[in-house]
C-alpha cells in the first residue's frame, strides 16, 4: 500500500514531536537528499512505517456481522478470472 501522499492534500492537522539534535540532523540530511520538506519526508516516512505496521497484523478482530460477509464471500464459487489465467499459463522467469 503506498503512503498517503501528503503534498496534494490541505493539511489541517498539526502533530507535535520533540527530537534530540542528532536526530533532527539525520532527518534533515535524509530529506534533503530525498528533495522533499522536513515534514513531507517525516509524514511519509511516519506513515510508511504505520502502513506496513498494519500490514503486519495477524489477528483482526471484526464484528459477527463482518465476518459472517467474509464467509459468504470465501464460500462463494469461484470467478473466471482472465488475467490470473494468463498469468498461470505463462512459464515462471526463473524455471527458463
Amino acid at each position: 500500500m503506498p503512503a498517503i501522499a501528503t503534498s496534494l492534500v490541505t493539511r489541517s492537522s498539526r502533530l507535535g514531536l520533540r527530537a534530540t539534535p542528532e536526530q533532527e540532523t539525520i532527518l534533515r540530511r535524509a530529506a534533503e537528499v530525498a528533495h522533499k520538506s522536513l515534514t513531507d519526508y517525516i509524514l511519509d516516512s511516519a506513515c510508511l512505517a504505520a502502513e506496513q505496521t498494519l500490514l503486519d497484523q495477524r489477528l483482526f478482530m471484526v464484528s459477527g456481522g463482518q465476518y459472517q460477509a467474509l464467509i459468504e464471500l470465501l464460500e462463494r464459487p469461484a470467478q473466471p478470472n482472465d488475467g490470473l489465467r494468463d498469468l498461470f499459463s505463462r512459464k515462471a522467469p526463473w524455471s527458463v
